[in-house]
């Protein structure tokens, strides 16, 4: 069970380095950048601390998914902490996707509406393999 459980650990960081690579294609997609020149020098500045944060937490799950997926399957109060934090994380992050941010008027092309599948496909999957580490007997 548990090799099962490290390999869907190890799916999820490696979907973390995918959500990275769209994080750094949005801003193009959307004229992301240009709408932030429009802000304050002091909001600017924050939401790109922000941005530079959210890629940082990415990195970092999927380095800590990757490296210990064998400790974060076993069942440890702290790696089923750590992991019922993860599927909380990505369950809000999926009911955002769904129900605050309206992404339609940037899906322009073929590959913007691929990605934006994509990432919607990692979005669904990451709060269960959380949750089956967290909840595993």
């Amino acid at each position: 069970m548990n090799n099962k459980l490290e390999l869907a650990l190890k799916f999820a960081a490696l979907a973390h380095l995918g959500l990275i690579a769209a994080g750094m294609l949005m801003p193009r997609a959307t004229g992301l950048w240009t709408e932030c020149a429009k802000l304050s020098p002091f909001a600017r500045g924050l939401f790109r601390t922000y941005y530079a944060f959210i890629g940082l937490c990415l990195f970092s799950f999927g380095l800590g998914s990757w490296c210990f997926a064998t400790e974060l399957a076993g069942g440890s109060p702290f790696a089923r902490a750590v992991c019922g934090f993860l599927a909380l994380f990505w369950t809000v992050r999926l009911v955002a996707a769904i129900w605050v941010l309206d992404v339609r008027p940037y899906l322009k092309n073929a590959w913007w509406r691929a990605g934006y599948h994509a990432t919607s496909v990692v979005f669904g999957a990451l709060p269960p393999i959380y949750a089956w580490a967290a909840l595993r007997d």
